[in-house]
């Protein structure tokens, strides 16, 4: 493994981290709902499912599931259905009365399960994750190599939501956004319902 190899699995990594889409969503509803601590625990949680992904790819068995057309098929359809789930759940939130004290917010074991699952329902994981190592290791990397790839990958994961949750719980912040709690837990649910839609709409034109 060279410096230069290295940076440049960094600067990718970094880049689909920190692009958009439903772990970002899901990482800021967890934190929004149940503060700081939901927030890490789905950030690392999210990393161990990522990591799993990038660990299989650089070993050359998420190859066989993107080769599978009947495996991939099933995850994106897992996946999407997962998706609506969470995102079905943040459009019913109800608005409490003006006596009433907030929803009870997401329990750390939910916070833990969304995070994990939401990575290893996204099949797109693997891909990304082979179409990059396939760049970079060769028939002469070394196993230690391969790892500290896969390794370096986890932790960018880990560390983008792991910022992310630290800043959307900041007191300045949180309690400002707490207050349209049931809003933002509806705005949060029509893109994720969205999200799983274009899956869905990917997996059928296919």
């Amino acid at each position: 493994m060279t410096l230069g190899t290295w940076l440049t699995v960094v600067t990718i990594c970094i880049l689909g981290a920190m692009s958009p889409g439903p772990s970002l969503a899901l990482v800021l509803r967890q934190t929004l709902s149940g503060g700081r601590r939901n927030g890490v625990i789905t950030a690392l949680s999210h990393g161990v499912g990522v990591g799993i992904y990038a660990f299989l790819s650089v070993l050359g068995l998420a190859a066989v599931i993107t080769a599978s057309p009947t495996a991939f098929t099933a995850l994106q359809w897992a996946g999407a259905a997962y998706l609506a789930w969470i995102g079905f759940k943040g459009l019913t939130a109800r608005a409490p009365d003006s006596d009433a004290a907030l929803p009870d917010p997401a329990t750390s074991r939910s916070a833990a399960r969304d995070g994990f699952l939401i990575a290893f329902f996204n099949p797109k994981i693997a891909v990304f994750f082979l179409a990059l190592f396939s760049q970079v290791v060769g028939t002469d990397t070394t196993l230690l190599a391969k790892f500290g790839y896969a390794a370096t990958a986890l932790v960018i994961d880990t560390g983008w939501y792991l910022l992310v949750a630290w800043l959307f719980s900041n007191p300045r912040w949180l309690d400002t956004l707490r207050r349209r709690t049931v809003w933002l837990e509806r705005v949060f649910g029509a893109i994720l319902v969205g999200l799983a839609g274009r899956l869905v709409a990917g997996v059928v034109s296919r």
